[in-house]
């Protein structure tokens, strides 16, 4: 079961005098989407980067399911995690179209194969009328599901978002957010998300941790989980 457990995470950068994360911990079970609250300087991007492996532990484990991505003599590449990863800045490649970036990480892959994934994964975002179009044609809206998409390729065990719809208007990002929680649920995708808009956090998380210098103060269902 793919089951995302930290243990007292602890993170502090060369030369800082006190850690960013300062002993965090949470179970996310699978499946489950869970967002990370919190405004700037808490700790919860830096949460993000520990638990894909750009940054190291000074403290405590990353473990997903019965494997230990980050402790004590362990740090698995990132590359090697199992993680996918969605940032704010979509960064979709100009020069391909919307279904080739989607199948970027499936080079490897048999044509048929990697083809029937990206017919796939755009009917699920709901743009499969519109693999054939480059990014400029979209709307920012589009261009970060193709994003989603992408990020979804590889089968990720775990699917991180560092506050995905910052950039876009908040008629979109209310909208999108909705749909993009959805899509996580259609997939059975477990997802963990950091955000500082607490609206934002209750529409797309089964569960909210809410943080404050570098700690998790808060860890509760959302409203639809409570009342589901």
């Amino acid at each position: 079961m793919t089951t995302l457990a930290l243990e007292d995470l602890r993170v502090r950068y060369p030369g800082a005098e006190a850690a960013v994360l300062k002993g965090l911990s949470l179970t996310l079970p699978l499946g489950g989407i869970a967002c990370l609250l919190g405004p700037s300087g808490c700790g919860k991007s830096t949460a993000l980067r520990a638990i894909a492996g750009f940054e190291p532990l000074s403290g405590g484990r990353v473990l997903l399911g019965d494997r230990v991505l980050s402790g004590p003599g362990v740090h698995v590449e990132p590359e090697h995690r199992g993680v996918g990863l969605l940032f704010q800045e979509i960064a979709l490649f100009p020069h391909l179209t919307a279904a080739a970036n989607v199948g970027f990480g499936l080079r490897r892959r048999p044509g048929a194969e990697r083809d029937h994934r990206v017919r796939e994964l755009l009917a699920l975002v709901g743009l499969d009328e519109l693999g054939s179009r480059m990014p400029h044609e979209l709307s920012g809206g589009q261009q970060q599901r193709v994003a989603l998409a992408r990020a979804l390729a590889p089968s990720p065990r775990l699917l991180l978002l560092d506050e995905p719809f910052s950039s876009l208007d908040a008629v979109t990002r209310d909208r999108l957010a909705t749909e993009v929680r959805d899509i996580l649920r259609d997939a059975g995708q477990t997802a963990l998300m950091v955000t500082h808009d607490a609206d934002e956090a209750e529409a797309m998380g089964d569960w909210i941790g809410v943080m404050a210098g570098g700690r998790l103060v808060e860890w509760r269902p959302t409203q639809a989980m409570a009342t589901g």
